[in-house]
């Protein structure tokens, strides 16, 4: 039987290379001048040696016994913000520090964040967020789940889908689905018989599931969906706003209530329907989705989401020592919170 496999190191590098252990690691800590082609050849050997340099690790060694990664596009969107807080407590009773990352968005970001953690040990990293659910994400997420899973950490996703057997990957996320089509069968048990929704974007898991509960709904009471009522928008306020004051100029005679698909975007749309001289919910009945500000204070009907303990979840399933390749997901519940934004249809248009 053999034993471990043998550890590489900077020596091992050099060697590969044909320079010497000290071009080694100046190329990699990146802070003195090293000929392009002489970078090349070590990062080259990196690549092909799969080494993780272990000077990086020192920079974590109070993190002891490891450190708890968030991954989100950004701290300032309060569903970002909710989760991350969640994580952070749960790592704190753990006796884990825990480091919040953002991208923006960019996946090359992503990516150099991941390698980073996986050189400094981290225990585990938790990706958050919506993802365009194709090919190429899914070749991206498998390599970051193997290379976190040979230096010993744990790649949580986290409201994101599953990879599948064979990847060591968990996953926690919420009845994203379910919340869509409870919070539209409100607004139908309210006789509201055509809604629009404000927020389709195409490819996006996020926006898929919700589109899809809102439609199962529809389904459900014997109506079908209109495309003319599903209006694009991104998930931001201002989006919804103009996306509002567009659907509004071209006549809202063919719908008396409006899902948003994100609170933040019923926000911008509730600006619009007061700005176009409208009522909520007299003339207009709008729900949302999330449970964040400003969905309390300005009485919007919602989706409430179960932010901190999905933060709190991921920690703890990265934690638990369970075999990734034979965990199955966690789900967790959502339900409404009815507040004042969705009044009785008395007549149908």
């Amino acid at each position: 039987m053999s034993g471990p496999a043998k550890r590489v190191t900077i020596r091992d590098v050099a060697k590969h290379a044909g320079v010497s252990v000290a071009t080694v690691s100046r190329t990699l800590a990146g802070d003195y001048p090293v000929q392009p082609s002489t970078r090349h050849k070590v990062l080259r050997a990196v690549r092909e040696l799969d080494y993780v340099p272990n000077a990086q690790a020192r920079a974590l060694s109070v993190a002891s016994p490891g450190a708890v990664a968030i991954v989100v596009n950004s701290v300032s969107v309060p569903y970002y913000a909710f989760i991350a807080q969640g994580v952070e407590e749960q790592a704190a009773a753990e006796g884990r520090l825990s480091l919040i990352c953002t991208t923006g968005g960019d996946m090359e970001r992503e990516l150099s964040i991941v390698q980073m953690m996986r050189e400094q040990r981290a225990e585990a990293v938790i990706l958050v967020g919506s993802v365009i659910l194709d090919d190429d994400y899914r070749e991206r997420m498998t390599r970051y789940a193997h290379a976190l899973a040979s230096s010993g950490s744990r790649l949580v996703l986290c409201g994101r889908p599953p990879l599948g057997e064979g990847v060591p990957a968990l996953t926690v996320g919420f009845d994203n689905r379910g919340g869509a089509h409870a919070v539209t069968a409100h607004l139908l048990s309210a006789g509201h018989r055509r809604i629009l929704y404000l927020g389709l974007r195409p490819g996006h898991t996020t926006s898929d599931s919700r589109v899809a509960g809102y439609r199962a709904a529809l389904a459900d009471h014997g109506l079908g969906h209109d495309p003319a009522l599903e209006v694009p928008c991104d998930f931001d306020r201002a989006a919804g706003y103009a996306a509002m004051k567009r659907r509004l100029a071209a006549g809202h005679d063919d719908f008396t209530a409006v899902f948003a698909a994100t609170d933040v975007i019923a926000a911008g749309a509730v600006q619009a329907i007061h700005e176009h001289g409208l009522r909520i919910p007299e003339d207009v009945s709008v729900v949302g989705y999330d449970d964040v500000p400003p969905a309390e204070d300005i009485g919007l009907t919602t989706v409430h989401l179960p932010h901190a303990e999905l933060g709190r979840a991921a920690v703890r399933l990265a934690l638990s020592g369970k075999d990734p390749l034979a965990e199955p997901p966690i789900t967790l519940g959502t339900h409404i919170v009815v507040r004042s934004s969705v009044g009785r249809l008395r007549s149908v248009r």
